[in-house]
């Protein structure tokens, strides 16, 4: 499910407690949790919304929208197929009551300066990422990312020649595992990628 960062930021400070989606079925879980932007949610309540026009302007605010008018018109059906990520694909709506769970634990990872278990286990799990058709590419974009700190993300797919977003879901399976910092503009190692990067012995 897609939360914005404004709504997962609202969900942190608890300003926003519910999001409204529109779907066929639940596509998330009573217990389950979401990483987003501001940290880990938690979802602890799903319900089925049979009267929108019963949303209060109160409720709505809840969701961090304007009033209930506001929350309606986005959850207005539109003539096109239903989208399995969006809010207004398919006919029942429902209310997901959230509460913030906690900080991202990849921010701590990467502060996280690894000892030689975990170097071996890093050069692991990269290896298994470079194992892919198209040939090894983890330790380029690291040093790529060492070397071109907070440059926005087109810039820096252009400088690497490669596609924009095959290289930012590229950078995110790094991200995952500690060693890079995403920013409003561009990306930069981590502690963590930065130790990694010179027990390789190169920038």
């Amino acid at each position: 499910m897609l939360i914005s960062k404004p709504i997962a930021e609202g969900i942190r400070d608890g300003r926003v407690r519910t999001l409204y989606r529109r779907w066929d079925v639940p596509r998330v879980k009573v217990g389950g949790t979401q990483l987003t932007s501001a940290g880990v949610v938690t979802f602890t309540r799903v319900v089925r919304i049979k009267d929108l026009d019963g949303i209060s302007d109160r409720a709505a605010r809840a969701a961090g929208m304007k009033d209930g008018a506001a929350l309606r018109k986005a959850l207005a059906p539109r003539d096109r197929k239903p989208s399995a990520r969006g809010s207004r694909g398919g006919e029942n709506v429902y209310r997901i009551h959230v509460i913030w769970a906690g900080e991202d634990p990849r921010t701590a990872l990467r502060e996280r300066l690894p000892d030689a278990a975990e170097l071996a286990e890093i050069g692991r799990r990269l290896a298994r990422l470079d194992a892919r058709p198209a040939g090894p590419w983890t330790h380029e974009i690291l040093a790529w990312i060492r070397a071109n700190p907070r440059v926005v993300s087109k810039e820096l797919a252009a400088l690497r020649g490669v596609e924009l977003l095959p290289m930012k879901a590229d950078i995110r399976k790094l991200k995952s595992l500690g060693l890079t910092i995403s920013h409003d503009v561009g990306y930069e190692l981590s502690p963590r990628g930065a130790a990694y990067l010179d027990h390789l012995g190169g920038a």
